[in-house]
């Protein structure tokens, strides 16, 4: 198999990542995997303009996993505070999904929150009607905190509640 690369998104990968990230989220494309929003949500995921103020970010990191100079994956690490950190964002190529991606790219935003952000704990967000993502990160040591948290939509939508994941890394 071919190796996978992953950096540090630059504003030069917008143009890529996007179309990536509306892939895996939303849309009949997203059906193709198992981690999709699809039969949640029909607005897009993110834009351009959005992704290049987050790779802009001091206090975040896109990373990127490329092969044969694709961009397959990628996902968001920020800083949350003092010792904290935030996943997000985390995207696979729907037709990759299942293939071991998802994993690299949480070990990777782990140790870049470890290495960057100086982070011990790791948190994250998932729409709590998604049973088997929640039943994914908790298989990789992450915990519901017994937090939610609402989505960000006008008016709420109560269905959409995220709950808060946490990992000590």
């Amino acid at each position: 198999m071919t190796p996978i690369a992953i950096r540090a998104a630059t504003s030069d990968d917008v143009a890529a990542l996007h179309p990536l990230i509306e892939r895996a989220y939303r849309g009949d494309t997203a059906k193709a995997g198992w981690t999709h929003e699809a039969d949640l949500l029909f607005d897009d995921r993110t834009s351009a303009s959005e992704l290049s103020a987050l790779i802009g970010d001091p206090d975040r990191v896109i990373l990127l996993a490329h092969r044969e100079n694709a961009l397959i994956g990628c996902v968001q690490v920020a800083r949350a505070g003092d010792d904290l950190a935030y996943l997000g964002m985390l995207t696979v190529e729907p037709t990759l999904q299942a293939s071991g991606l998802g994993r690299r790219l949480l070990a990777a935003a782990e140790s870049e929150a470890v290495a960057r952000f100086g982070a011990r704990r790791m948190e994250m967000t998932v729409i709590h009607r998604r049973a088997e993502l929640i039943a994914w990160y908790e298989r990789r040591g992450y915990a519901p905190t017994g937090e939610t948290r609402p989505f960000p939509v006008d008016p709420p939508r109560p269905e959409l509640d995220f709950m808060v994941l946490e990992k000590a890394l």
